[in-house]
């Protein structure tokens, strides 16, 4: 590996911040909790406040390096470009000498699968297994130069910062195709001939069930417009060989929008209509209902999800309506006495649309269809780099791929 590289343990240049803070009504501050980091992204899912919690935290500083310790496999790691406080179930990590360790190179060290595996480990308990500090900081460790350090963290960086504008992007993309559906859809506000909106323009209207729709509009089901597929108990279909299989799509990657390392496995010959992929619009109506336009790959589909597909509508059509039911999706589920709330077909069946006549669709199509495009092309495009990021991680920092 050469001179360069020289051997430290992980303790002597990486240290625990264990600066306590509790909450007051006076300092309001940014709080991630473990639910907040996605698991294996390196990405967050959301952020909370200070005043959503009572006990003890700590405080973080940005670009601080902040590792779930909970369960450590779940590969929970985070670096904040933001100052907070968090879970005393996350440890704050933080350089001790910025002279012999670049910040942002050794949070690549923690995301990597050998200090994660060394987390699994050194971890204690059973039920909920907690890396341990006084065992990981005595891993082995080399580092080049600070020079070389920080090109390296520069390099997958890059590939951060570029997941980072596609995601922010397709948060865009998706206010912008739901706010046309819903000027269109529920406000009847669409373009007239003359390029004017409908409804303010006295545009012709007739009664429904759901009140007055443009004329010649009509009302159905959401199960009219779209057939919802369950998916298939998965580990009755198991892979027949380790190195052909299909990631399994439940709940969990539905939310996070990727399927894992750690993902169940099923097998790649089960039957082509239960197959996932990209553009595919797919509805969890147990447990955590949600509604997603996947763009992690194929996947096998897990029973609690509905592949949903039409013949006649577009996918943008049928996934709005969706949404537009989904908080009241929500709603029967938490009524529901069992401890994983659902909904049933015949709420389907119940959640009316509204749907335009032909030409109309057409017109709208040509309108959201490149917008749904983009985003899938967007979400392809994240994985990629997540993939080809976590592929070269363990090289470049161990010095397998040599920066000049």
């Amino acid at each position: 590996m050469g001179n360069e590289w020289k051997e430290f343990e992980l303790g002597q240049v990486l240290g625990v911040v264990t600066n306590s803070y509790k909450p007051n009504e006076n300092e309001v501050l940014p709080y991630l909790g473990l639910e907040h980091i996605e698991q294996g992204t390196l990405r967050l899912s959301g952020i909370g406040v200070s005043t959503d919690v009572i006990s003890n935290k700590y405080r973080f500083e940005s670009n601080d390096i902040l590792f779930g310790k909970l369960r450590p496999y779940f590969r929970k790691v985070y670096r904040p470009s933001f100052s907070g406080v968090c879970s005393t179930d996350i440890m704050v990590l933080r350089t001790k000498d910025c002279n012999i360790a670049d910040q942002s190179f050794l949070f690549y060290v923690i995301a990597s699968k050998r200090f994660i595996d060394m987390a699994i480990t050194s971890s204690k308990g059973t039920k909920m297994p907690r890396a341990d500090w006084n065992h990981l900081k005595k891993m082995a460790i080399k580092l080049p130069t600070i020079k070389i350090q920080q090109k390296i963290a520069s390099i997958l960086s890059a590939f951060d910062d570029k997941i980072e504008i596609n995601n922010e992007m397709n948060k865009t993309i998706e206010e912008m195709a739901q706010a046309m559906f819903k000027h269109w859809f529920i406000e009847f506000e669409f373009p007239n001939e003359n390029g004017e909106p409908y409804k303010s323009n006295g545009g012709e209207f007739e009664e429904s069930e759901l009140g007055p729709v443009p004329k010649g509009w009509k009302v159905k089901a959401l199960d009219e417009i779209a057939d919802f597929l369950n998916g298939l108990a998965m580990q009755k279909y198991r892979p027949e060989d380790e190195n052909d299989y299909l990631p399994v799509l439940k709940i969990r990657e539905l939310k996070q929008g990727v399927t894992l390392s750690d993902s169940d496995k099923c097998s790649a010959n089960i039957d082509p209509k239960y197959i996932v992929d990209d553009g595919d619009v797919i509805f969890s109506w147990s447990g955590s209902l949600e509604v997603r336009i996947w763009c992690g790959g194929k996947a096998g589909l897990n029973q609690h999800l509905f592949k949903v597909t039409s013949n006649k509508y577009p996918e943008w059509f049928y996934y709005h309506w969706i949404k537009h039911h989904l908080n009241d999706f929500r709603r029967i589920a938490e009524d529901k006495t069992t401890t994983m709330g659902h909904i049933k077909r015949e709420h389907l069946s119940q959640a009316k649309v509204i749907v335009p006549d032909d030409e109309r669709l057409k017109e709208f199509n040509k309108a959201i269809s490149p917008l749904i495009e983009f985003y899938i092309s967007n979400g392809k495009e994240v994985k990629i780099l997540s993939q080809l990021r976590d592929t070269l991680l363990p090289k470049l920092i161990s010095g397998g791929i040599r920066v000049m």
